[in-house]
């Protein structure tokens, strides 16, 4: 079983950690975090509105501008970044049949996949930013 995160929620990720280990009050460019963090400046661009609208992030145009957190990162949770680029992390499809899980008729591995993806996604929502750097 593969379990990974796509491009957009790992630049996203990268992104607010880095936002969280800047100083306080300074602004990054997005140029600055690309470069630093080996992201596509265009596509990171994308995703600093996705953090943007999703008020993980806030930027500021202009000469000073760039970006920083909205809020203390002991604030965000992991799930909120991988969401604000990815939308609802919920499968819908059912493992085995592969289609839309039935409400009326589920497969017998649908209650085990239901319950491990809600602990998984337990577990980003409890965790947040501010651990994230703690663990690095």
């Amino acid at each position: 079983m593969r379990l990974e995160l796509t491009k957009r929620a790992d630049y996203a990720i990268r992104t607010v950690v880095a936002l969280a280990a800047a100083v306080p009050d300074e602004r990054l460019s997005v140029r600055r975090i690309a470069t630093e963090h080996d992201i596509p400046v265009r596509f990171l661009a994308q995703v600093m509105a996705d953090l943007v609208s999703a008020a993980i992030v806030e930027g500021q145009t202009g000469r000073s501008g760039g970006y920083r957190l909205a809020r203390a990162s002991s604030a965000v949770s992991l799930l909120e970044v991988i969401e604000a680029v990815e939308g609802d992390s919920r499968r819908r499809d059912c493992v085995i049949r592969g289609g839309p899980c039935q409400v009326t008729s589920t497969c017998e591995a649908h209650d085990v996949f239901a319950a491990g993806q809600e602990e998984l996604l337990d577990r980003f929502r409890t965790t947040s930013i501010a651990s994230l750097q703690q663990i690095a």
